[in-house]
């Protein structure tokens, strides 16, 4: 009866927030948990349980494959706004369940905090889970990355459902060994693009065999550590590949998928940088695991949150990405640099609790941007990113900084050149208000 209660109590708070035009974000699951604190197992889920985790990519990844399933006419719960803790799945539940906690779908997809899938899937039913990368971020809140690849290491030792993982990525391959007895492991990779380097160019983690300790060889670094890479002294990152991606252009966003031995599917896709190609093959890897079709489903798919959002603003074209860790950021910059036109760069960055307190990971980024005439900053934080640019070489002349954001947006087009948007988690939904303003405003 309590459960019944608090669902009914929620679901009128939901309401009265759409009528202010407000998102409940993680609310509802909060006021949920602190009435019942095992609401979560009050949900009746009788459907396949998809979850993707990941440092970065999550959000782009859950709605791809939210997209796919929908396409082919399945009923579809997703909390595809990016609520990815506790709390904000429990929210993504009570929105739809009935007062007996029972969830009416086809399917669920839903992007889970690397932290938070130990916790969540040990008390709802997980049938695939998908684990696209891992990197360092927010140190005073996740510890090293090692902690967090420990903690679903353990987890995954008594699970025996379907793993997808990144075979390009050594700490999360490594994941596919935590459970000898499951045989429902499955890998994808993504073939050498023509912007990979034979030398690591940024910050990377996992650089040695997590089993016999050797520095592990690669043939080509993607971005960061994400690549084709073996341990010298044992058969790690030489795994059986579900899924392949080859042919890949960033320039035009298509690619092809292997199917089986002698035929390849193309696709054409709105993506601009081989780190949404990596979102793109896990979701295609999910896909061809439940057997739907992907073939005509991803050529118009747009996610216009603020992940490689391109939008027109006073005659130009702007295009605005997340950046919330080291990598992130310098993929980031690496899509800047392989866009041969002139460019200028708004960096915004917050330093709140969801960001991590904690910003000197700016200082692992790969500032070595080529054709960007000027660099406006922003953010509470808005002159330590100035300094981090101005010590890696950039014209200080040509950096400006404002902590008031609608002025950093001002002075960013005052020049008619193309734009280019990084803003940090706190910071990419109030910049992109910021810039809609002024777009409707001019």
């Amino acid at each position: 009866m309590r459960n019944l209660i608090v669902i009914l109590i929620c679901r009128i708070l939901n309401l009265g927030t759409k009528l202010i035009h407000r998102n409940s974000g993680n609310l509802l699951g909060k006021i949920a948990k602190k009435m019942s604190p095992n609401i979560i197992t009050y949900f009746k889920i009788d459907c396949p349980v998809i979850a993707i985790t990941a440092t970065n990519g999550k959000t782009t990844t859950n709605n791809v494959i939210s997209h796919i399933i929908k396409e082919n006419g399945k009923r579809v719960v997703s909390n595809s706004e990016g609520n990815n803790m506790e709390t904000g799945i429990i929210t993504t539940l009570l929105k739809v369940s009935t007062l007996g906690g029972k969830i009416k779908a086809d399917f669920v997809t839903l992007e889970v905090d690397e932290s938070y899938v130990p916790v969540v899937f040990k008390k709802i039913r997980l049938d695939t889970l998908v684990v696209l990368d891992f990197f360092r971020d927010q140190l005073d809140r996740n510890g090293e990355v090692e902690s967090l690849i420990l903690k679903i290491n353990d987890f995954l030792k008594d699970y025996h459902g379907n793993l997808i993982l990144n075979n390009d990525d050594p700490n999360v391959a490594r994941l596919g060994q935590a459970n000898p007895d499951n045989n429902n492991v499955y890998y994808f990779s993504v073939d050498r693009y023509e912007y990979a380097t034979d030398e690591e160019r940024e910050a990377g983690e996992g650089k040695f065999c997590p089993f016999d300790k050797a520095r592990l060889e690669y043939d080509y670094y993607q971005y960061s550590h994400i690549g084709k890479f073996h341990c010298p002294e044992c058969n790690y990152g030489e795994n059986d590949i579900y899924l392949n991606v080859q042919d890949v252009n960033v320039k035009d966003g298509s690619f092809t998928v292997n199917e089986n031995a002698d035929d390849k599917t193309e696709y054409k896709t709105l993506a601009t940088s081989i780190y949404a190609i990596y979102n793109y093959a896990a979701a295609l890897a999910v896909s061809k695991l439940y057997n739907f079709d992907s073939m005509n489903t991803l050529t118009d798919f747009k996610l216009d949150n603020g992940r490689c959002e391109e939008i027109e603003v006073d005659n130009c074209k702007t295009i605005i990405n997340l950046a919330k860790n080291p990598t992130g950021a310098n993929v980031s910059l690496r899509i800047l640099n392989e866009d041969e036109d002139e460019k200028e760069l708004l960096f915004v960055l917050n330093d709140n609790i969801a960001d991590g307190v904690d910003v000197s990971w700016i200082w692992d980024i790969n500032f070595n941007v080529d054709k960007v005439t000027r660099i406006v900053t922003g953010g509470k934080r808005a002159y330590d990113i100035a300094i981090r640019i101005k010590t890696s070489g950039f014209d200080a002349s040509k950096i400006e900084s404002y902590v008031n954001l609608d002025e950093a947006i001002i002075s960013l087009y005052k020049n008619k050149t193309k734009k280019y948007v990084i803003a940090n988690y706190t910071a990419l939904q109030p910049t992109r208000a910021s810039i809609f303003k002024y777009k409707n405003n001019i």
